[in-house]
């Protein structure tokens, strides 16, 4: 593997860590003990340190080395930065405090596409909607192309708001969404609701009928809530990268 390739595997090594709390806040590392522990050069080590450093995960600190950072400190809303916490023992809270995010925003984000959306949008929305009813009632639900589909429905709805700051959390939703499908969050085959409530905002954007678009959302990301309040407790217990326990597609 090419030097340049190398620091890929340390930095998500030490960002699991990190972010999993396995290197709490105010801990020091140095460049010198990340080369011995990974086998790699001090070039490929510092430019680990630099990716890290610009996740707000750590900060190089002149006689003291490499410091970690609290989470008051962190990139959160970064995709990768997401992807580590939800492989982690932390991965509770995290999917919920994503939810709750994502309550706030795509109801409206579904409201201002509604208003603001192109034709070409409309009209992929409700063929996206078409395919994901055909392949969750195939029973392929968590197949790879039925999450290329959810994750491409949210992100059009998000870039189409009219509001640029929705739209910049496309990444941060398509994070959530394939994080929760490699954890096997995801149901083998979707819930029935939740495949009528894709259509229904894809119905209500194509329409231009924004209060339908933002209730149909609402009903979208309160379902995942209730499934993530029946699910807290055995995700808690099961091992941080694994579990059987589904929650609903959203």
């Amino acid at each position: 593997m090419p030097e340049k390739a190398l620091h890929g595997p340390v930095l998500d090594a030490l960002g699991r860590r990190i972010t999993g709390g396995d290197l709490p806040a105010g801990a020091v590392l140095t460049l010198e003990g990340i080369g011995a522990e990974f086998g790699v050069s001090r070039t490929v080590a510092r430019e680990a340190m630099r990716m890290l450093e610009s996740f707000g995960l750590v900060r190089s600190r002149r006689r003291v080395g490499i410091v970690v950072l609290a989470m008051d400190d962190w990139q959160v809303l970064s995709p990768r930065v997401i992807a580590w916490r939800l492989q982690g023992t932390g991965r509770v809270d995290q999917l919920r405090t994503l939810t709750e995010l994502r309550h706030a925003v795509e109801p409206l984000a579904a409201a201002g596409a509604a208003r603001h959306a192109t034709a070409q949008v409309r009209a992929e929305l409700l063929e996206i909607a078409r395919r994901m009813r055909a392949l969750g009632e195939a029973g392929e639900g968590d197949h790879e192309d039925f999450l290329t589909l959810d994750v491409r429905l949210h992100e059009l709805l998000l870039r189409s708001s009219g509001n640029e700051l929705f739209g910049a959390l496309a990444g941060v939703v398509a994070a959530v969404l394939s994080g929760r499908t490699a954890l096997g969050l995801m149901p083998a085959s979707p819930d029935p609701s939740a495949l009528d409530g894709h259509e229904a905002v894809a119905r209500a954007v194509a329409a231009g009928d924004a209060a339908a678009a933002q209730d149909a959302m609402s009903g979208i990301v309160d379902e995942v809530q209730a499934a993530l309040l029946v699910v807290d407790d055995a995700l808690a217990a099961a091992p941080s990268h694994t579990t059987s326990t589904a929650t609903s597609t959203a």
